[in-house]
């Protein structure tokens, strides 16, 4: 292979659907929480939290039996389905407990199918275009999250006056989940990799560095809570519900332009710069997100944001593709999928917590000094592999 293949395209195409979901959902849902539900934002914090967190659950079970059966479209199929089931039922359950399971089901399916499908893009190119390949990845899934926010501006316009509008819109998102579902099962080609055995490379151990690169990753995940934070964030400063989804489309239009050009980028000069570059982006968005204080600056920091995205998602993942051998890849993509996403509950129901008890720039200010920090760490690494690879 000398390009990325066509089946990356429709591997992409599956998440561009995904995401129109995905984006329709996410800026609406801590509004409905905190807005019509009354609920506070720690415990938004905690629902956040635990949808990641459950995924986690499941990054690594999936991934696992990846490596162990060979096949990933069954694991992607019961992902997309459980999400496409659980996002509606939001409309018609209000009670915390029921919010939490439900949350905590999209988590599953979010945990079942993220491994294999980075397992089945990685297995789709080849080294020389790996970045370029999850960069083509992200891009579409991206732009569905372009078109989500612009649907759900749609969706607040028309459903203005209707006193079930947050319902009907959590209802809507299933639809995009539908057509995901097909795409996956017409277009999608499996790629079957050899089973491996109980006692031969299921076993075998993970490269050192995937584990320090993954213990930088946690560090810098305690100060990365959820983006639900932004959004209470932006309305905070002063913008208003209905350009909420706007900010969102810019952000994400921003981070799908990026996505192959930083991909291809880091095909190039290397993995490590293209990461740091994006930490080093988070750093300065979160520390504006700390300090603003007009809706206009909020604009710019979501556009600014969508660079450390585009930096850091798709090429993070293509790195721990080249550390790691192909037998190992499902394995690899749970662990660190699970930790990263494990790490998420404490970090959001911190971010909560400093909101709550101290303001609301203080998670992003928290946020911004452990990037720092991680980026420094990420440095010490990077030599240290160099000066082990020379001598």
């Amino acid at each position: 292979m000398n390009k990325p293949t066509k089946n990356v395209f429709y591997i992409g195409l599956l998440s561009f659907f995904g995401g129109i979901s995905q984006d329709i959902f996410v800026p609406i849902l801590p509004l409905y929480l905190a807005n019509v539900l009354g609920l506070d934002k720690a415990f938004i914090g905690i629902s956040e939290g635990l949808v990641t967190s459950g995924a986690s659950l499941f990054k690594i079970v999936s991934g696992f039996w990846v490596d162990k059966v060979g096949k990933k479209k069954p694991f992607i199929f019961l992902g997309y389905f459980l999400s496409m089931i659980a996002r509606p039922l939001l409309a018609v359950i209000s009670g915390a407990g029921g919010i939490l399971f439900l949350r905590f089901l999209d988590g599953i399916g979010k945990g079942l199918k993220d491994s294999p499908k980075d397992a089945l893009i990685a297995d789709s190119s080849d080294a020389a275009t790996r970045g370029k390949s999850f960069g083509i990845a992200r891009m579409l899934d991206t732009f569905g999250s372009v078109i989500g926010p612009l649907v759900l501006f749609s969706l607040l316009y028309l459903l203005r006056d209707h006193p079930l509008q947050y319902q009907l819109i959590l209802i809507a998102t299933a639809f995009p989940l539908l057509i995901t579902l097909t795409i996956l099962q017409t277009k999608v080609k499996e790629t079957v990799a050899e089973k491996t055995t109980a006692g031969t490379a299921h076993h075998e151990k993970l490269p050192r560095k995937f584990y320090l690169f993954l213990a930088i990753m946690l560090l810098f995940g305690i100060g990365n809570s959820s983006d639900a934070f932004l959004i209470l964030r932006a309305q905070d400063v002063g913008v208003t519900l209905l350009a909420i989804p706007l900010v969102f489309a810019l952000f994400n239009a921003v981070y799908a332009s990026a996505s192959v050009p930083l991909g291809s980028l880091s095909d190039r000069i290397g993995r490590e710069k293209v990461i740091l570059l994006g930490w080093c982006a988070y750093a300065i968005a979160y520390l504006g997100f700390g300090l603003a204080s007009a809706s206009y600056q909020i604009w710019l920091l979501f556009a600014f944001y969508g660079l450390y995205y585009a930096t850091t998602y798709g090429v993070a993942k293509a790195f721990v593709a080249d550390m790691v051998p192909a037998t190992h890849r499902g394995r690899a993509y749970g662990i660190y999928n699970t930790a990263i996403g494990l790490v998420s509950l404490p970090a959001s129901f911190i971010a909560g917590l400093l909101w709550d008890r101290v303001n609301p720039s203080a998670p992003f200010l928290f946020g911004a000094v452990l990037a720092a920090c991680a980026s420094l760490c990420f440095i010490i690494f990077i030599r240290q592999e160099r000066r082990m690879s020379a001598s």
